[in-house]
C-alpha cells in the first residue's frame, strides 16, 4: 500500500520548506531535475536564469543557483526525514524545478512526481542512509559535477553551499516548534549527516560537508557567533557595492 504525507504535514511543506504539488503557470523557468546533467538544456537554463542575480558570468551563476539549488532539493526531505520519520524520494528522475518569473526574490521550489513516502523499518539507520543518498549521491552530486564541468567552478565551493544549509535547517528551521523527542533526531540525524554518513552516500571518496561544520566564531560583522567560510561564494560579483561580501566571506581581511 502507498503512504503519502498528511494533508496538514503537505501545509507544512507548501508554507515554508519550498515544495510545490502544482506546475509553474509560466514554465519559461521551470525545469525537470535530470535535464540538469545535458551541457546544452544546463548553459541555456544557466544563462536563462543570470539576470534574476545580475551575474556577470557562468561560474558566478552556477554557485548562486546551485544555494537555491541545493535548499529546495534538502529542505522537504529533511524535514519529513527527521520531523515526521518519513521519506521523500527526491532523485533526480523524480524532480522538477518550478519557478515563477515574477517571484522576487527569485527562490525555485521543488515539485515532485511522486510524492509517496516510505517510513523506517527496524533499521532506522539503513533506511536513513536510503533518503540519503537519494538527496545527495543521486542528485546533488551529479548536478555538481555538470555544473563543475560547465562552469569550471570548483566543487568545493558547491559543497559548501549545501554545507551551510544543512547547517541552518538542523540547528534553526527544522528545530522550530519541535518537541523533546524530535529535537533527539534532528541532532541525532544532524550529526550522522555532516560528521559520520560515508563518503558513498554522497556519491564522493568521503563526506563532502564535514570540513564545513566546524565550530562558530564571533566576528566584528556580528552580534551572533558564525562559521567562517573557507570557499567565497561569488555573490559579491553580483553587488553594486564595492568588495560587498557576505560576513562569512574568507576574502574579508580579519584580525589573525
Amino acid at each position: 500500500m502507498s503512504l503519502h504525507l498528511s494533508a496538514e504535514e503537505i501545509s507544512v511543506l507548501l508554507r515554508d520548506y519550498r515544495l510545490t504539488i502544482e506546475p509553474a503557470i509560466d514554465t519559461t523557468y521551470s525545469l525537470f531535475a535530470q535535464d540538469l546533467l545535458d551541457t546544452e538544456q544546463t548553459v541555456e537554463y544557466l544563462n536563462k536564469i543570470a539576470p534574476f542575480f545580475h551575474s556577470p558570468s557562468t561560474l558566478v551563476t552556477a554557485s548562486l543557483f546551485a544555494k537555491r539549488y541545493s535548499v529546495l532539493t534538502m529542505a522537504s526531505a529533511f524535514y519529513v526525514m527527521s520531523r515526521y520519520d518519513k521519506g521523500l524520494f527526491v532523485g533526480l528522475e523524480n524532480t522538477w524545478v518550478e519557478a515563477e518569473y515574477n517571484a522576487k526574490p527569485w527562490l525555485p521550489n521543488i515539485r515532485l512526481i511522486d510524492s509517496t513516502v516510505s517510513v523506517p523499518t527496524l533499521d532506522r539507520e539503513a533506511w536513513r542512509d536510503e533518503i540519503l543518498k537519494g538527496i545527495f549521491a543521486d542528485n546533488l552530486a551529479k548536478v555538481w559535477q555538470s555544473l563543475t564541468k560547465i562552469s569550471k567552478i570548483p566543487k568545493t565551493i558547491l559543497w559548501e553551499n549545501t554545507a551551510i544549509y544543512v547547517n541552518w535547517l538542523y540547528e534553526t528551521k527544522i528545530r522550530e516548534g519541535a518537541n523533546e523527542q524530535e529535537i533527539a533526531r534532528i541532532q541525532e540525524d544532524y550529526i550522522y549527516i555532516v560528521s559520520q554518513a560515508p563518503g558513498s552516500l554522497f556519491g564522493e571518496r568521503k563526506n563532502p560537508l564535514t570540513n564545513y561544520c566546524g565550530p562558530k566564531v564571533m566576528i566584528e560583522e556580528s552580534e551572533q557567533p558564525v562559521r567562517l567560510r573557507k570557499t567565497c561564494c561569488f555573490y559579491y560579483h553580483t553587488s553594486d557595492g564595492v568588495n560587498d561580501f557576505c560576513i562569512s566571506c574568507p576574502k574579508i581581511k580579519r584580525p589573525s
